[in-house]
């Protein structure tokens, strides 16, 4: 038999002082984004399973929880992803006519982990802006997600620029039947170069080298002439480049960089998508971009853009969080000692009682402070 404290294969706790850095963190970006202009929404964990996979986000069908709903007996998931969430309350909750920025910031559920070290619960703290489909709106996202790494101090952080609509278009001008370009999509995003070139072999020259170049089409902004240069001269494709041109040209700290292979992402997305990275990991720490028309199954299919990042990437980024230092007070009713601890505590400090027979645990309590009566009077002195 497991022993009662295991937890399933990729599915792990956050102990201390991480789990107070990780809610320490959350609460800045959330003060981030409303300084921005984003309103909070908090969506339930589960809901029925349709709305959660809405339109193309089918592909999140393979990670969510399913349960059967005793009261209504239609079957429910557990949110995979908070985006479909976020486009419901647009579409069918809010309901206003003008731009709406909202966000949210909670723990996800996946059937299986993105990757071998990633868990199975990410925790989302995200941005959606709904009601704009021009690159104002992909800019002021792009420009948030670079805020928001920066106060998580990934200064060193790099963005990866893609477009979805690149891809679409090429698939639209090859004439892929649905099947085939879900293949090669899965192909790029997974960077499967063999089954890149094994899938394109019977396509027509053009598109065979045109799909073949995007894995090679990565770098700086230089790549964007290299890409208008070797793609097929299509509508879609030259607005896309136009769109990756114009985020390229933002002004920032972090590195920016286009790689036209790069889909990463749910299969939602479907105009300039980012990815994160820090740290030399593979796995990105946040995640974002364009899927307009999400919301079309609640009756109003708006333009959308937005991105989430996942505190438990960020926290895998951290070498060490310090314990923060508290001050160990004596368990007593002394009315002096009580007022002086609660005077500490409002003025923020972490005062930590000290019961009977614990003083051979003290450096267990965290605390590098000690209140001891001196003189008349209790005072802080270094443990």
């Amino acid at each position: 038999m497991n022993p009662p404290w295991l937890l399933p294969e990729y599915v792990e706790d956050i102990l201390p002082p991480y789990a107070w850095h990780a809610e320490t963190l959350r609460r800045k970006l959330l003060d981030l984004y409303d300084s921005h202009g984003y309103d909070l929404v908090a969506p339930p964990m589960v809901e029925f399973l349709d709305s959660l996979l809405t339109g193309s986000a089918r592909d999140l069908d393979i990670r969510t929880f399913k349960v059967m709903d005793g009261l209504s007996g239609r079957q429910m998931g557990v949110r995979a992803d908070m985006t479909p969430q976020a486009a419901r309350i647009d579409a069918h909750l809010l309901n206003r006519q003008g731009i709406v920025r909202l966000c949210y910031a909670g723990p996800v559920l996946h059937t299986r982990p993105s990757g071998m070290t990633l868990s199975r619960e990410p925790i989302q703290v995200g941005a959606e802006l709904f009601g704009h489909g021009g690159i104002e709106a992909d800019i002021e996202i792009l420009q948030l997600l670079m805020a928001a790494l920066k106060l998580a101090g990934l200064c060193n952080a790099r963005i990866s620029l893609g477009h979805v609509g690149l891809f679409r278009a090429l698939s639209g001008g090859a004439g892929l039947v649905p099947e085939q370009e879900r293949d090669l999509f899965t192909a790029l995003k997974t960077k499967d170069v063999p089954a890149l070139e094994q899938l394109t072999d019977a396509l027509e020259s053009t598109w065979k080298q045109a799909f073949r170049q995007l894995p090679n089409l990565y770098g700086g902004v230089e790549v964007l002439a290299d890409a208008r240069r070797v793609l097929p001269s299509l509508p879609g494709v030259s607005k896309a480049l136009d769109d990756l041109a114009g985020l390229m040209a933002v002004r920032h700290e972090i590195q920016l960089a286009v790689d036209l292979g790069d889909l990463r992402g749910y299969g939602y997305h479907n105009g300039a998508v980012f990815a994160a990275y820090t740290g030399g990991q593979a796995q990105a720490v946040a995640l974002g971009g364009r899927y307009d028309g999400a919301g079309a199954i609640f009756g109003r299919a708006r333009p959308a853009t937005g991105f989430s990042l996942d505190l438990r990437r960020i926290l895998d980024c951290v070498v060490e969080v310090p314990r923060r230092p508290g001050i160990l007070a004596p368990s007593s009713d002394d009315p002096v000692l009580r007022a002086r601890i609660a005077e500490l505590r409002e003025a923020g400090e972490r005062v930590v009682l000290e019961w009977p027979g614990q003083e051979a645990y003290r450096r267990e309590s965290g605390c590098n402070r000690i209140l001891i009566q001196a003189d008349g009077a209790w005072q802080i002195q270094s443990l």
